[in-house]
């Protein structure tokens, strides 16, 4: 998720769950080819499994820019086709390749050609009136024959004009019966549900239909609900820790990255809904933003907060 899922928020994921696949924000090739490397792509080994998510349309500089992450350490290569913003759609690529099939196959082939990692494509239902089923079934069918390891299809069409990227994620009906008929029609392929899961317990009922689950905006909002997702659904014995243990596990990375020269505002950012649903959680997020807007603001602000949290509640 553009804007979201940065390095400090997969970090402060990892506190949480251990075992589910993270994803980093979408980096375009030529954010890749003729930018800074460093700046997208560093993280540390402790995200992983993480999956580097790519915008582009031009197969040879998807591949060369799959062989860099694999030789960053990534653990599968994702071909975004399914962001409608403008800034996106003006270098043709995102939701507005739904259109061009091929292309989007050629490009799932030259990476694959090019590493041994997982290729994957995550895409919309449709876009403006190819929303029909058979058009995504057609998009589905081309793209699998290019070697696709995963179809993640956000179960809503985009509307590539119109609407904002954020009114693209809730204006829209969700289609989930769609997803189900693709995977019944494509039983071979991977087929993983995505959009508007808000729960490990509606992330439960799709698996019952489809492969995997992807849980966006939710995570956002309340990173806390994947505290379960290790033992629920990879099987580990080890028990979740508290929201608490959640931000002493965070404490020695916070301090260590603003002596880097990080802000607390960005560090802070990822931990304000980790107390979504519970007593205080207002109370909390409010110290979190306050504190935090201060540029001087040190890893204080998470202590203090902390103590006067488990003041507050005992």
């Amino acid at each position: 998720m553009m804007d979201v899922t940065d390095r400090h928020f997969r970090r402060a994921l990892r506190a949480v769950t251990r075992r589910t696949l993270l994803y980093t924000e979408m980096v375009t090739t030529a954010a890749l080819l003729r930018g800074n490397c460093e700046r997208h792509l560093a993280h540390d080994p402790c995200e992983r499994p993480l999956a580097l998510q790519l915008g582009g349309d031009d197969p040879g500089e998807l591949a060369e820019c799959a062989r860099i992450a694999e030789d960053w350490g990534f653990a599968e290569v994702n071909l975004n086709v399914g962001c409608p913003s403008d800034r996106v759609q003006r270098g043709r690529f995102g939701a507005c390749l739904m259109a061009h099939p091929q292309r989007v196959a050629d490009c799932v082939e030259a990476m694959r050609r090019a590493v041994a990692l997982p290729v994957t494509v995550k895409h919309r239902i449709g876009i403006d009136d190819r929303d029909r089923y058979e058009d995504m079934a057609h998009f589905v069918a081309v793209v699998s024959a290019a070697g696709a390891d995963r179809f993640t299809v956000h179960a809503r069409k985009a509307w590539l004009s119109g609407l904002s990227p954020k009114q693209n994620r809730t204006v829209p009906p969700l289609r989930y019966d769609d997803v189900y008929r693709l995977k019944a029609e494509f039983p071979h392929l991977e087929v993983e549900l995505n959009g508007g899961v808000r729960s490990l317990d509606a992330a439960a009922a799709h698996l019952e239909r489809v492969d995997a689950v992807m849980i966006g905006r939710a995570a956002q909002d309340d990173p806390y609900l994947f505290a379960e997702a290790d033992r629920r659904f990879f099987g580990d014995p080890s028990p979740p820790p508290s929201r608490e243990e959640v931000v002493e596990r965070l404490l020695p990375y916070v301090a260590q990255q603003l002596a880097a020269g990080a802000r607390l505002q960005h560090l802070a950012r990822p931990l304000l809904g980790l107390f979504a649903g519970q007593p205080g959680a207002r109370r909390w997020r409010r110290q979190l933003s306050e504190g935090a807007q201060d540029p001087r603001a040190g890893v204080e602000v998470l202590e203090r907060a902390l103590s006067d949290r488990r003041r507050w509640t005992a």
